[in-house]
Parts: structure tokens; C-alpha cells; sequence
């Protein structure tokens, strides 16, 4: 039987050729998906015969988001970390993000100078700090969660105490938390950003259970818009955002 007929790589064509060519396509679905957000659309539901669809990690999705932060600033890296209104428990498959209260904020400019400064305090990349705040809180710094996450960037009370803020509804220690942990998730999971931020949003356990972006279709949808909005900062702030997301 062909090697193509095994589901291998066609005639005259190598597996290696052949893995490049569904990386790119992997690769273009993201960009796709990120400039949807960006553009403040929403995604479609992904879903296999009507029910919502887990892929493995290291497949499909997951390795896509994956492929496309290692591919961008110095920031990102292999094996990335995040926090977000899921910092301080693991979420199980098929659990939404806990709906946030107020979360209709002004807007950012008036803490772009706070995000830029813990961003650098902390080693992060602003615009991706950027787009986990707007995707926790919408820039509402009185925004809670069902779960007891508040501030800026969602901090559950225990994380707040442990990364030393007093007041998560400060907008100033919300944001230099929120950098700070992110900074720490990025190093745990080697730098890579994606799975930083599923760990935000899912738990860190959840990320190393499955050894990168959980199969949550919650935690898949908030890695793309974080990183879609991070796209769009750098793009209407070049002189402050670093990197590039492609």
C-alpha cells in the first residue's frame, strides 16, 4: 500500500516536506482567527458532529497557537505560561471562564504607562499583557468574577497575596501582579506564551497535565483573542509594543 494511502506523504513528496506544508496551513488558520478578533469579531464555534471539540494537545489548534508564538518577539518560547481569572484552579474540560461583573471598562489609555513599566519591570511583552487585560476585564478595574477573581487582571485572592498585592482593585498592583505572574508561568513552561496564557486562564496543573494548551474549548478561544488583541496593540502602538505576532 502507498504511503499516501496510509495516510503518509504522497509520491515524490517527504515527510518532512509534507509537515512543513501543514504547519503552514496550521499557521494560517491562527492568523485567520487572530485578525477576526483583532478586527472585533468573534470566532465560530469549533465543534466535530455538534459537540465542542477537544483536540489533543500538540495537535491541530493547540500546536498551531503554539507554532505561531515561538515564531514571534523574544518574549515568547517553547513552552509558555499565563494566569488569568483561572489562576488559581484548574478548570475542568467543557468549564467556561466565571462571567465577569462590570467588566466594561473605559478603556486602556490611562494605564498604558502602568502596563508598559510592569511589562519591562517583569520581562514580558506589553502587548501581550495588553490583551490578557482587556480579555479579563475589558479595563474595568472594579471587575470581579463569580469565583472571586477582581481587578484588572483577575486575581483569585490567594495568587494576589503570594505575588504581594494587597489590593487586587488597585489598578497599579493589579497589573504589576498580573505582569508578575505572567512572568513566572512563562519561565515555568520555558517561554512559551501561548501555553503561559492557557495556564492563566486553566491553571498551570491543567498545562503540564496535558503538556501544553488543555483541550478546553474556553481555554483555546481565550488564547487566540489575548493573542489577537496583542496583534492589534502592536499594531496601533509601534513605538511601545515589542515584537511581532507575525
Amino acid at each position: 500500500m502507498s504511503a499516501q494511502a496510509l495516510g503518509g506523504a504522497p509520491a515524490g513528496v517527504t515527510a518532512g516536506e509534507l509537515a512543513a506544508a501543514q504547519r503552514v496551513q496550521q499557521l494560517q488558520a491562527l492568523i485567520a482567527s487572530a485578525r477576526i478578533v483583532a478586527a472585533g469579531g468573534s470566532l465560530p464555534a469549533r465543534t466535530t458532529a455538534g459537540a465542542p471539540e477537544t483536540q489533543a494537545p500538540g495537535n491541530g489548534f493547540a500546536s498551531a497557537l503554539q507554532a505561531a508564538t515561538s515564531a514571534a518577539s523574544g518574549v515568547v518560547g517553547s513552552s509558555g505560561v499565563g494566569t488569568a481569572s483561572g489562576v488559581a484552579y484548574t478548570q475542568p474540560a467543557g468549564l467556561g471562564q466565571p462571567a465577569l461583573q462590570g467588566a466594561t471598562g473605559a478603556g486602556s489609555g490611562e494605564y498604558e504607562s502602568l502596563i508598559a513599566q510592569a511589562a519591562a519591570r517583569n520581562g514580558v511583552d506589553p502587548a501581550v499583557l495588553h490583551g490578557l487585560i482587556q480579555q479579563e476585564s475589558g479595563f474595568d478595574p472594579n471587575a470581579t468574577s463569580s469565583a472571586g477573581a477582581s481587578g484588572l487582571t483577575q486575581l483569585m485572592p490567594g495568587t494576589a497575596s503570594s505575588l504581594g498585592v494587597a489590593d487586587p482593585l488597585n489598578p497599579a498592583e493589579s497589573i504589576e501582579g498580573g505582569a508578575r505572574y505572567l512572568s513566572q508561568m512563562i519561565s515555568r513552561f520555558g517561554g512559551n506564551t501561548a501555553d503561559a496564557l492557557a495556564a492563566y486562564n486553566a491553571g498551570p496543573g491543567a498545562v503540564e497535565q496535558y503538556r501544553g494548551i488543555p483541550p478546553y474549548a474556553e481555554t483555546q478561544s481565550y488564547v487566540t483573542k489575548v493573542l489577537g488583541y496583542a496583534e492589534a496593540y502592536r499594531q496601533s502602538h509601534p513605538a511601545t509594543a515589542t515584537g511581532e505576532l507575525l
